[in-house]
């Protein structure tokens, strides 16, 4: 095994604020596969041009995207196909440069590279997609996280939910920004994120046990 993929495999480290606050590793793993799910309307609705030859090029990168062995290929590319970071560079204002971008805050999230993923994912531009411009200000929000900037997470967070609302990604950042409100000691804002939930996502996941996170609160604000 190489030094390469022992250094892809290895986990999280203890105490990261991903690991500590339940579905993220999961939500990051969701978002790569819904990525791939999005992926025919960026390929298929715009591709003049450079878009087009960008387009065809991202082909191979894509396969290796959501793979934690195939990270570094994904990046770098193989085989005389570019990677996610070329792609990126060189047909910049392309969809699929974009959505490099996106992949490429993915991947260097999973990989723990935030100052990376934040740099990658600053990068990508709006589309109106309900799909990928919320989960793109979501793991900003993620990134941010594990670098301890609590207020730039809960910035994202926040646009995150506001972004597209549905009662899959909403409330999944809804909670992040009241998990990042509690470490910010702000628990008025973060009670205010949690009750949003309950009340405006009740059929939702998080909903199930939101109860709890606002009782916490409530009892910390004593």
């Amino acid at each position: 095994m190489s030094t390469t993929d022992k250094t892809e495999n290895q986990p999280v480290r203890k105490g990261s604020f991903l690991e500590e606050n339940g579905k993220s590793f999961l939500f990051i793993g969701v978002a790569i596969l819904a990525l791939g799910a999005i992926a025919a309307y960026y390929f298929y609705s715009y591709l003049p041009n450079r878009a087009e030859k960008a387009a065809g090029e991202m082909y191979k990168a894509e396969q290796y995207v959501g793979v934690d062995s195939l990270a570094n290929k994904a990046i770098n590319g193989e085989g005389g196909y570019p990677g996610l970071e070329k792609i990126a560079e060189e047909y910049d204002n392309t969809k699929s440069a974009n959505l490099a971008n996106l992949y490429l805050g993915g991947i260097y999230l999973r990989k723990g590279e935030y100052k990376k993923a934040t740099e990658a994912l600053g990068k990508y531009t709006a589309t109106g997609s309900p799909v990928a411009d919320p989960l793109a200000l979501g793991l900003l929000g993620d990134a941010y996280s594990e670098l301890k900037d609590y207020k730039q997470a809960a910035t994202y967070y926040q646009k995150a939910a506001d972004k597209a609302s549905n009662k899959f990604t909403s409330p999944m950042f809804l909670k992040k920004l009241g998990l990042v409100y509690e470490t910010l000691k702000d628990l008025k804002s973060a009670e205010d994120a949690y009750t949003k939930i309950k009340t405006q996502y009740p059929d939702s996941q998080e909903a199930a046990m939101i109860d709890e996170y606002i009782a916490r609160v409530q009892a910390s604000s004593k």
